[in-house]
């Protein structure tokens, strides 16, 4: 086969790194941002922070300056050398330089408040370390005394306790695993290391499930507490006719009144369903707003917040050693760092522009829900921003995700803001995050002894004009995780 050269034109879509550094940025949430250019400024010597003062000094001011400076302060007024003071006047004292020694306060002074030196930020920033249930296990296991095969044994069973406080495996299945590590081990041994942790901190650690849980919490309780037999009797044995509050079952298979019912449902309520949360801390996490939504002179204003994205520039020190004419390598890179700045300090300018563009056309469509809330939401989807602001769905889609907007009525997702739309009897379109809404409102204020059905709601829907049907209802039920009629029903 013989080889030949043949000519074509065709165009072809390319995206330079410029554009591929802007379509990242604008992709990345509040803290994936502020990493990126914290990492930006870590490896490129041209950007530097507007706020910071590095860099601002001059290369080309001679050092001789300084040094006139300190023999005047060295010289006396007339330049006599003979004539220094003993001590020289000074702008600071030595504690604002050196912090003084502290001294210690008495043990166990809990009156005394003490303001500690190296507090950075505000109060809700500052962590601690988290507390897990698996230590505060393997403390108290420390001060029981074990002997080493039970001590062993119960490390296992701590092993298998998750967060809520209850074990991920059973019994059987933890001797299983022992029996390989443990020469001669028994069940029971298992069973009886098992039993000495279930009175662990926190009452009810150790619960194989729900009603195992609550059999312990109740077993804690004095014998004198009110009605403590009959609720052991009802978490261990009907606990299934609780959870659908079946009243009249419960009645007739523990042979007692409606008010005495009632009263074991109130003993039953001060136990806690997840012990081990109790224990378990977790460090909260902030959502940073991108703009903010104010009320202005009785219009709506989007504001950029300035703390996610702080204002960037040229380091004009290291930009002025740069020589047009001179090709050695160093200066080479010091061309390509300063370009690289330029391309960065531009996108971050274009992610604002378009971020702030976004956020403003949002809050015009859907001036009614500032107004009034989720319940006056309009339906809008992502081509009615893109068609108005004259850009492509993908970049819309890309600026709202991951992107939140701080509102009188909270703060928001972007994409909150999009919904699909029913049609209504008039001929308009309720937005589904309006329906929602309503949902939420007549569930929240509905009588518990009758609860709506999703049928009755929406009914109720069609008396206000939106043609929803049952299965919808139950669609936007569910995914706001609220329960059905009969496990709302509370009789009890």
């Amino acid at each position: 086969m013989k080889q030949t050269l043949h000519l074509r034109l065709g165009h072809q879509l390319s995206m330079t790194p410029q554009l591929q550094q802007a379509i990242k940025l604008l992709q990345m949430s509040t803290l994936d941002l502020q990493q990126e250019i914290q990492q930006a400024l870590e490896s490129n010597i041209m950007l530097e922070l507007e706020s910071e003062e590095l860099g601002s000094f001059s290369l080309d001011a001679p050092l001789q300056d300084k040094k006139s400076d300190n023999l005047d302060l060295l010289h006396g007024s007339e330049g006599s050398q003979t004539d220094i003071p003993d001590e020289l006047p000074i702008d600071s004292s030595w504690d604002d330089i050196y912090e003084p020694e502290q001294e210690t306060l008495p043990e166990y002074d809990f009156g005394t408040i003490r303001e500690t030196s190296n507090f950075d930020g505000e109060f809700e920033t500052q962590r601690s370390d988290s507390l897990s249930l698996h230590t505060h296990l393997l403390d108290q296991l420390e001060l029981v005394s074990f002997s080493e095969r039970d001590h062993a044994i119960a490390i296992s069973i701590i092993d298998y306790i998750d967060t809520e406080g209850y074990l991920l495996a059973s019994v059987e299945e933890i001797f299983s695993s022992l029996r390989e590590q443990i020469i001669d081990i028994e069940i029971e041994e298992v069973s009886a290391v098992l039993h000495r942790i279930q009175h662990f901190d926190p009452v009810g650690i150790g619960a194989i499930d729900l009603s195992d849980c609550l059999r312990l919490q109740l077993q804690q309780l004095p014998d004198s507490t009110p009605h403590k037999a009959n609720a052991l009797l009802l978490v261990t044995r009907y606990l299934d006719l609780l959870a659908t509050h079946d009243q009249a079952k419960l009645v007739r298979k523990l042979s007692i009144s409606e008010v005495e019912l009632d009263n074991i449902v109130v003993l039953i309520r001060t136990l806690d369903p997840k012990p081990g949360e109790k224990i378990q801390s977790t460090l909260s996490e902030y959502v940073v707003p991108d703009v903010y939504v104010r009320k202005i002179n009785d219009r709506w204003r989007v504001e950029l917040n300035p703390d996610i994205a702080p204002k960037l520039c040229i380091n004009e020190t290291y930009a002025n050693l740069i020589k047009k004419s001179d090709t050695g390598k160093d200066n080479t890179c010091m061309k390509e760092h300063l370009q690289e700045a330029k391309w960065f300090i531009k996108s971050l300018h274009s992610r604002n522009d378009t971020l702030l563009r976004v956020a403003s056309c949002i809050v015009e469509k859907q001036t009614a829900f500032f107004e009034h809330g989720s319940i006056a939401m309009k339906s809008m989807v992502l081509r009615d921003v893109a068609e108005e602001l004259e850009l492509h769905e993908s970049t819309i889609s890309r600026v709202t995700t991951q992107k939140y907007m701080h509102t009188p009525n909270g703060i928001v997702e972007f994409k909150y803001f999009f919904s699909s739309h029913v049609s209504t009897d008039g001929g308009g379109e309720c937005s589904s995050t309006a329906i929602r809404a309503l949902i939420k409102e007549l569930i929240s204020n509905e009588n518990i002894a009758k609860p709506l059905s999703d049928s009755k709601i929406a009914e109720f829907l069609k008396v206000k004009g939106i043609n929803v049907a049952r299965r919808t209802v139950a669609k936007y039920r569910e995914a706001m995780f609220i329960s059905s009629s009969s496990q709302r029903k509370r009789l009890l």
